[in-house]
């Protein structure tokens, strides 16, 4: 039996978290420590390789500044063996994602993302490295969610159902079947949960060994063993870092023993790289001077500690967007809202931290009916797992939804029940509005069936921040505005 030790890193959903937190007497995360552990486990071991599972762009001032070029900049210097794209490294649009694909000095892989006039691959869909006398293989999937992305890039076409991406995977491994490949890993953005899925569909004969991914956020004791594939993930940001440490057999091309770890990233288990955080304090230097200006003075701290519930700071910007939009229900996405609190002083910086993502905002006309249905979709319990879309919602909006019995108990607006023959305006980010299908369970036909759709503001960004300068000490609190019931 010929067999190979190899250590596998992995990270995902980093979005732009550069710079380390003070901890209890200690840093934790940032990149600096990061790679700091990393260069640590590159000298302690032989076969090491360092992975990312999409989503290294947006969530940082930093990297909204420099749309993405000082992340991939700054990944360089990490060295990654292989990344795989996730839904925020389209944000920039297809044309910048080309562009930084040809900045990056690591392969990005996807296998089922194609130009669909030429029926060609957008990236490329593999890599196989050698090290120790072995060969590794490695490609990448994304599906529905990374199209919706996508919806107005028209020459972009994709395989995005599980099983159309799962044969898309396949038909990478057959193609290498008849050489050695002795270890295959699939780095997906999917989410945990689609990633399980996917495992039970993938052909054993495929020789899938592992799953690593992203997109859920998902912080796992240890993985889960699915027709015989491991499958992964490590959270969200760089606070932490999966470690494999396997064997590999050469005969069997098989994994045959694993040990996984989720690595806390502190000054206790490495050094800053100190180089790196120089060369980025280079880029906050300039970030520093044209965002450090105060923007507002709140009146105490909001916070925002989990985005599958209300909160007072989400309800701030439900607050603020439907005061801008003049709508009865503004949906205000959890997700967008990227940090656990902000204030009482609030400065550019701290705002674009929060809110990085910049869209339009959409006003529709609905019925009550249609209305009922919106809540009772986004506050059904599967959508609360990580891979759905939770939402926060403005003052006067009371929902009652029923956990054991999954259904919308009650809905009102100003304390008057919602009637399904009377119409009610709504205000919805433009992405959710290209993924309304997906995340509100309505097609943009049936929401624009009334009408079509006013677009409030071609940047939600700047009428936010107008709106903030413009409102000192503001106050927000949780008022039962989404209410589970168990």
């Amino acid at each position: 039996m010929n067999t190979k030790k190899f250590t596998i890193l992995h990270s995902n959903d980093m979005h732009g978290d550069f710079l380390a937190e003070e901890g209890q007497d200690k840093l934790v995360g940032g990149l600096a420590l990061l790679s700091g552990y990393i260069n640590k486990v590159r000298k302690e071991e032989k076969n090491v390789f360092y992975l990312i599972a999409g989503d290294m762009l947006q969530g940082s001032v930093i990297d909204t500044e420099y749309k993405g070029i000082s992340t991939i900049d700054i990944m360089n210097y990490l060295a990654p063996d292989v990344v795989a794209l996730g839904n925020h490294e389209f944000d920039y649009g297809l044309p910048h994602l080309l562009f930084l694909e040809k900045v990056a000095n690591f392969p990005i892989v996807n296998a089922n993302l194609y130009i669909k006039s030429f029926n060609k691959r957008l990236m490329k869909p593999y890599v196989v490295l050698k090290k120790a006398g072995f060969d590794i293989l490695f490609t990448g999937i994304v599906t529905e969610k990374i199209i919706d992305a996508l919806a107005r890039d028209k020459i972009v076409g994709s395989f995005v159902t599980l099983k159309e991406a799962g044969n898309e995977v396949g038909k990478i491994c057959n193609a290498y079947k008849n050489d050695d490949i002795d270890l295959t890993i699939l780095l997906t953005h999917i989410g945990f949960e689609s990633d399980k899925k996917l495992a039970k569909i993938l052909k054993p004969e495929w020789g899938v060994d592992m799953i690593i991914g992203g997109h859920s956020h998902t912080v796992l004791d240890q993985p889960e063993k699915i027709n015989n594939i491991l499958i992964a993930q490590a959270g969200v940001g760089t606070n932490q870092i999966g470690r494999f440490d396997i064997i590999v057999d050469d005969d069997t091309n098989s994994i045959v023993e694993w040990n996984w770890q989720l690595v806390p990233i502190t000054s206790d288990i490495a050094k800053p790289d100190e180089k790196l955080v120089a060369y980025i304090d280079s880029y906050k230097q300039v970030v520093d001077r044209k965002y450090n200006s105060i923007l507002c003075k709140m009146a105490k701290k909001l916070t925002h500690p989990k985005r599958e519930i209300e909160t007072a700071l989400g309800n701030l910007f439900a607050d603020a967007f439907s005061e801008i939009a003049q709508c009865d229900v503004a949906f205000i996405g959890s997700g967008s809202i990227r940090t656990k609190e902000m204030g009482p002083l609030v400065t550019l910086q701290d705002f674009m931290t929060s809110f990085p993502y910049d869209d339009t905002y959409h006003r529709f006309t609905i019925s009550g009916s249609e209305l009922f249905s919106i809540f009772e979709f986004i506050m059904r319990p599967d959508n609360r797992k990580g891979e759905g879309e939770c939402y926060q919602i403005n003052e006067g909006v009371e929902a009652i939804y029923d956990e054991k019995e999954k259904k919308l108990l009650s809905l009102k607006i100003k304390k008057k029940p919602v009637e399904n023959d009377k119409f009610y305006s709504i205000g919805v980010a433009g992405y959710h509005y290209n993924c309304s299908a997906t995340y509100l369970d309505m097609t943009q036909e049936k929401l624009n069936s009334l009408g079509k759709s006013k677009v409030v503001t071609t940047s939600m960004q700047e009428v936010m921040e107008e709106f903030l300068r413009n409102n000192q000490n503001i106050s927000n609190d949780i008022e039962g505005r989404l209410v589970y019931k168990t």
